[in-house]
């Protein structure tokens, strides 16, 4: 059966979108450590209307990072489907790495979000906070399995309660785990 296209938020605040997002959970990917913990998300809006990203997550007490930027796939429509641009490697930026980032769902608080793209290989839940409430990440499960995801691939993500400090209270890897993790480690 082909799957459907996927339904997105239509008419995405982005001013309200803006600041810190902690992952609660996500589909494994190369591009991530399998151990990483803490792991979140920093958007920021730049002049120009796109955005910064800031990813970032902690691998054996170290902090690793990488910023891109994100801009909307058609300017014209008011679908919340982003593309993201990453350079790698990081610390040698010289080729870009773009893939998809649609926002499937936000509450109308903005506190906590369903990110997906059309491959359906990623999945992404976001919240304001270190946690989610039981219920809504159920629910948020089940939006995603409705828009045709495999939701047993889901991987919870460890956060600390309170989150790590800011940028610099650890050491930045400077996008060493990226490297890494294209290896498995």
């Amino acid at each position: 059966m082909a799957n459907k296209e996927m339904e997105v938020v239509r008419g995405l605040d982005l001013k309200r979108y803006m600041g810190r997002w902690y992952e609660i959970a996500s589909f494994p990917s190369r591009f991530q450590p399998k151990n990483g913990v803490n792991t979140r998300a920093t958007y920021s809006l730049n002049e120009d209307g796109t955005v910064r990203v800031l990813n970032e997550t902690w691998t054996d007490g170290k902090r690793g990072s990488i910023e891109g930027t994100a801009y909307k796939a058609n300017p014209n429509s008011d679908e919340a489907k982003l593309k993201v641009k990453f350079y790698v490697p990081p610390f040698l930026p010289i080729i870009p790495v773009v893939g998809d980032y649609w926002v499937l769902f936000i509450d109308d608080d903005y506190q906590y979000a369903l990110i997906g793209q059309p491959s359906r290989k990623y999945l992404w839940i976001l919240c304001r906070e270190t946690h989610l409430d039981e219920e809504i990440y159920s629910q948020l499960e089940q939006r995603a399995k409705d828009e045709g995801y495999d939701v047993s691939k889901l991987h919870k993500t460890p956060q600390a309660d309170p989150p790590p400090e800011g940028e610099d209270t650890l050491t930045d890897t400077k996008g060493i785990w990226w490297i890494k993790s294209i290896f498995g480690k």
